[in-house]
């Protein structure tokens, strides 16, 4: 069987914080259609990662996303292209109300049609449909990384960058969260995500890669990963 193509290809991707290399020859490959999930410790590299493909960040190495070269192409680029990021912060505008915030995800698509994409993501959360004249610092935990995912969806990604959707949330919010991001890949999105959630993470995705110190120590398909003695130990609590 042919392998899928990849949508996003990294390899050997380097980063650094002054002299410190955040990021040492990183190389996984995100194929189209599915969830490739990231796991490690804290200060492993993982948001470093998404930063760097997002183009937050500076990274010397080979990154192509469906078929392009992205270096040199910046934040705003990376949009357009179809790669949208939900930070582990959720970076959400408090002051402001849910569907400020969510129309402000269309901003580079403003002088396209975007309100059917309103309507999509009000059917796809209908409590922000609820909330939508509420501020967003007022909203729950889990209310609010709905409101994040919501936003990147506005611009009509192919690809999404979730940086640690489950943090701070209670165990039933992540599990709904991530029955959310299955649907996403069902629609068609291709996912990036980030968990320290190892075992929840896995259960979803289709392949997984380990992330030690800025490196990639293990790779394979989800299922075969969950059933591994050394990350079992490591981190499943087995």
């Amino acid at each position: 069987m042919t392998p899928p193509t990849p949508l996003l290809d990294v390899r050997d991707l380097h980063t650094r914080y002054g002299r410190v290399e955040a990021l040492s020859g990183v190389s996984l490959q995100v194929p189209q259609g599915q969830i490739v999930s990231v796991i490690g410790a804290n200060g492993a590299g993982k948001t470093t990662l998404m930063n760097a493909v997002m183009g937050v960040l500076p990274a010397q190495g080979h990154l192509n996303y469906a078929g392009e070269d992205l270096r040199g192409v910046p934040l705003e680029g990376r949009v357009a292209r179809g790669i949208s990021l939900v930070p582990e912060r959720r970076e959400l505008f408090a002051s402001m109300t849910v569907q400020d915030n969510l129309q402000l995800g269309a901003y580079l698509r403003r002088r396209q049609p975007w309100r059917a994409d309103l309507d999509t993501v009000y059917s796809r959360f209908p409590r922000l449909h609820e909330r939508r004249t509420q501020l967003a610092g007022t909203l729950s935990g889990g209310e609010q990384q709905m409101l994040a995912i919501g936003r990147a969806l506005m611009t009509r990604p192919r690809l999404l960058l979730l940086d640690e959707p489950s943090l701070g949330l209670a165990p039933l919010i992540v599990r709904d969260i991530l029955r959310i991001v299955q649907r996403l890949r069902d629609d068609g999105v291709t996912i990036l995500l980030v968990e320290q959630n190892a075992r929840a993470s896995l259960a979803i995705s289709d392949s997984a890669y380990v992330l030690e110190t800025g490196q990639v120590t293990l790779s394979g398909p989800a299922a075969t990963l969950a059933r591994d003695e050394s990350l079992t130990a490591s981190y499943l609590g087995g």
